[in-house]
């Protein structure tokens, strides 16, 4: 009798709770099923944990149009720039295992190490790989237009200009995360891939994970990348595969990977009795170490209206109703993800999706943060995010119309077509081959990206989207007064015809 009487009690005094977070998962439901059909977005992945437990656990839509299988817990999704904290994780371990200080110099131990200033080559330290504001321009189209070897990507970084004094400023940069997991192989003697799979993977319980993206396709359970164009609508997309920068972005994983990784993020780096990071080395983590500019953040900010905004070691940061918010996004190829964590609160968020730059994923985080930090559901999130970067299609759509106004019609030429034909290179980004063909030209970078271009007026080109990237891009030839074409410019790099 006494049992019944105190489980009635326990269901009586719990009830309250139980409905209130029942309601607080009904309301984070809708605004997602709503935001899906906005943004149209195929599949959808979100969690919240709280205080260690999981709040909200939730697989929306299909990991492919043409299937229309469904997404589950296991169905992997490529966590992109989210990567990066868990890099940075991993140089934590070492850190603690006293085979690493932030402050070692990097050519400690990348002897290879070397940028275009020579001050900054010895000065870099290891914490400047991953707060972005080393002072070297970031350098993406090293691994968008070829694939060659992580040290010899970083090699060809060195023709990468410097452009702001050391720690003076901020230029998100994949490359230096890339130097970051080869610093964790040179120190542990394992891949930055099989040390992270060892070392945070196993126990935390990121069972679905894999480091290199090009091995999804043998877990088979995985999403297909979609892309909403403005001309031709939902596209598939290429998977890019680019796991010469790995450490900046190519770890895959799942719902259900993601769950355990929120929580023993909300409990400081400890998994059950397994301490993975020490308390001081995980807070180190957290503290802001660059200041991060306007122009460098987030549209977000205009709705958010953050006092300050810094970065940690691979997490954005900004003030939230008096709260300090760690987050990052990731964007590759017709994929999304973003995880964030509200540390004092012991809340953490983290969404996927297989569309392009659904930026639902931000209404998400901050409503997730709203409900079940705040206790609030007054804000409209998705409403206020969806008209936030509507605005900025629009400009994209005013911008490829005003492109295609000034196009002079009637040009022709300076030269027959078979004359800008020839090998073209640079420095930094490789070779670029141009071929005339019964089509056009197709210029071929490194062997890795064609692009068929087609006249658009004078001596200027214009790609068609018959690209991984569904870009338009312009190329502008350069005649020499000999009547010789000399160059071409393009992703604005100038590329050297050679005789």
């Amino acid at each position: 009798m006494k049992k019944t009487i105190l489980l009635l009690a326990i269901l009586l005094f719990a009830s309250p709770i139980v409905l209130a977070q029942k309601t607080k998962s009904m309301q984070l439901d809708a605004m997602i099923q709503k935001g899906m059909t906005d943004w149209e977005i195929p599949g959808l992945v979100t969690v919240v944990v709280k205080d260690g437990e999981t709040v909200f656990q939730k697989a929306y839509g299909v990991k492919n149009l043409e299937s229309k299988a469904p997404v589950d817990e296991h169905t992997l999704f490529t966590m992109a720039s989210t990567t990066k904290a868990i890099v940075c994780q991993a140089l934590g371990i070492l850190v603690d295992q006293g085979k690493l200080n932030w402050t070692d110099k990097v050519r400690e131990h990348l002897p290879y190490f070397k940028l275009s200033d020579a001050y900054l080559t010895e000065e870099a330290r290891i914490q400047d790989l991953l707060t972005h504001n080393l002072g070297i321009e970031q350098a993406d189209l090293l691994w968008a237009i070829d694939s060659v070897s992580t040290k010899e990507t970083l090699n060809r970084f060195a023709f990468s200009q410097k452009t702001y004094p050391v720690r003076a400023g901020f230029d998100y940069n994949n490359i230096m995360y890339a130097a970051a997991g080869e610093v964790i192989e040179a120190v542990s003697g394992q891949h930055w891939t099989e040390f992270v799979a060892e070392n945070i993977f196993k126990p935390v319980g990121m069972h679905d994970a894999v480091a290199k993206s090009a091995d999804i396709f043998k877990k088979g359970n995985y999403t297909t990348p979609y892309l909403n164009d403005l001309d031709d609508g939902i596209v598939q997309v290429d998977y890019n595969l680019s796991d010469q920068i790995g450490a900046a972005g190519m770890i895959w994983s799942s719902m259900s990977d993601v769950t355990n990784y929120l929580k023993y993020l909300v409990n400081d780096g400890v998994v059950g009795n397994d301490t993975i990071l020490s308390k001081n080395t995980f807070d180190y983590l957290f503290k802001p170490h660059a200041f991060v500019t306007d122009a460098s953040f987030y549209p977000t900010q205009q709705l958010t209206k953050p006092n300050w905004k810094t970065y940690g070691l691979g997490w954005f940061q900004h003030d939230y109703r008096g709260e300090k918010l760690d987050f990052h996004t990731g964007s590759i190829g017709g994929l999304i993800a973003i995880c964030g964590i509200i540390r004092d609160k012991n809340v953490a968020v983290y969404v996927f999706a297989n569309m392009d730059h659904a930026e639902l994923r931000h209404a998400i985080l901050y409503k997730s943060m709203d409900l079940f930090v705040f206790d609030d559901d007054s804000r409209n999130w998705h409403e206020e995010v969806f008209e936030l970067y509507s605005r900025f299609k629009e400009q994209e759509k005013d911008y490829y119309r005003k492109l295609r106004d000034e196009k002079v019609p009637d040009t022709k030429t300076t030269l027959p077509l078979e004359k800008y034909e020839g090998e073209y290179s640079h420095p930094m980004l490789g070779k670029a081959t141009v071929k005339n063909t019964v089509a056009g030209l197709i210029i071929n970078f490194n062997d890795f990206l064609m692009l068929p271009i087609q006249h658009w007026h004078y001596d200027t080109f214009m790609s068609t989207k018959e690209n991984p990237y569904r870009a338009q891009i312009d190329f502008n030839f350069k005649i020499g007064t000999d009547a010789t074409v000399k160059s071409f410019d393009a992703f604005d790099e100038t590329f050297t015809k050679q005789n």
